[in-house]
């Protein structure tokens, strides 16, 4: 497993062009609130898709093209993630949680499949813990409910935080360039885009997500969420397997309910390094 690496890489990012509508989609109603904008498209059962610290919701298109005729695809975008203007940054997480849970809520929108990648798969255990009635299942991608543990079966949150606030405040004065760290993708082309992705988002909202994820711990939280959750996580190698899977076990034991399904060949970004594996788990999880 890749430390620091991954640490970032929690909080990450992918996508490919905000802007495009997705094919065979219908024009999507959006709204701008305080720390996200959100776009709806199709018609069906609602699935909520949240991307990862510096994605556009795009990361999802394939998902889109795939499910827009069947499933009401609820898209969320984090303000200020690659390119899109950006909100407050103060209590950035939990904010997110909130206005998600409000917009749901205001649109009579209940229970959906709610699908997170790294930060965005907090987000969904987050949204599902505090507000239950805005999450039916849940489904994590390649993403952990404290990534300290990285650092080790010790690590705590007050130790983990100086190393990523020291992150922050490289990426912020504009030392640490913005550029894709190791262990994202299997792809050149996909890391290519993934740093200009990374450099088109503002830096203090990143820095803040990057913070803000690195150190929240919602294990404790796990016992209460009573949804089903769905773990996919990145088997970037056969040598990797066993040790992935131990941490991934280790992670959710306090949900015991939670299906654990690892993804062969792939890095962080599993819906671009495997689109077709991805795809069939996530149908498998909409049955």
């Amino acid at each position: 497993m890749r430390l620091c690496a991954l640490i970032l890489a929690a909080c990450a990012a992918s996508t490919l062009n905000w802007n495009a509508p997705a094919a065979a989609a219908p024009a999507a109603a959006e709204q701008r609130l305080s720390h996200i904008t959100v776009r709806s498209v199709g018609t069906g059962s609602p699935v909520v898709l949240i991307p990862g610290l510096a994605s556009p919701s795009s990361v999802y298109d394939d998902l889109v093209a795939k499910f827009g005729k069947n499933h009401r695809l609820i898209l969320v975008q984090v303000n200020g993630f690659a390119g899109s203007k950006p909100g407050p940054t103060d209590q950035l997480i939990p904010g997110i949680v909130d206005d998600l849970a409000g917009w749901l809520a205001a649109n009579h929108v209940e229970k959906p499949a709610v699908i997170g990648h790294s930060m965005g798969g907090l987000i969904a255990m987050m949204l599902a813990a505090k507000h239950p009635d805005a999450a039916g299942k849940v489904m994590v991608v390649d993403a952990l409910p404290f990534y300290g543990m990285l650092f080790g079966p010790t690590a705590t949150p007050d130790a983990v935080r100086p190393i990523v606030e020291k992150m922050r405040d490289a990426m912020v004065s504009g030392t640490a360039p913005m550029d894709a760290p190791a262990g994202m993708t299997n792809q050149a082309a996909t890391k290519a885009k993934i740093g200009e992705w990374l450099k088109a988002s503002d830096r203090n909202v990143v820095g803040e997500a990057l913070v803000e994820d690195a150190v929240t711990d919602i294990r404790p939280d796990l016992p209460s969420i009573k949804q089903p959750i769905t773990v996919l996580y990145a088997v970037a190698s056969s040598e990797q397997a066993a040790m992935t899977k131990a941490i991934y076990t280790d992670a959710y034991k306090a949900a015991p309910g939670t299906t654990l399904r690892g993804i062969d060949n792939s890095m962080h970004f599993i819906m671009l390094d495997q689109p077709a594996a991805f795809t069939a788990a996530v149908e498998d999880f909409l049955r």
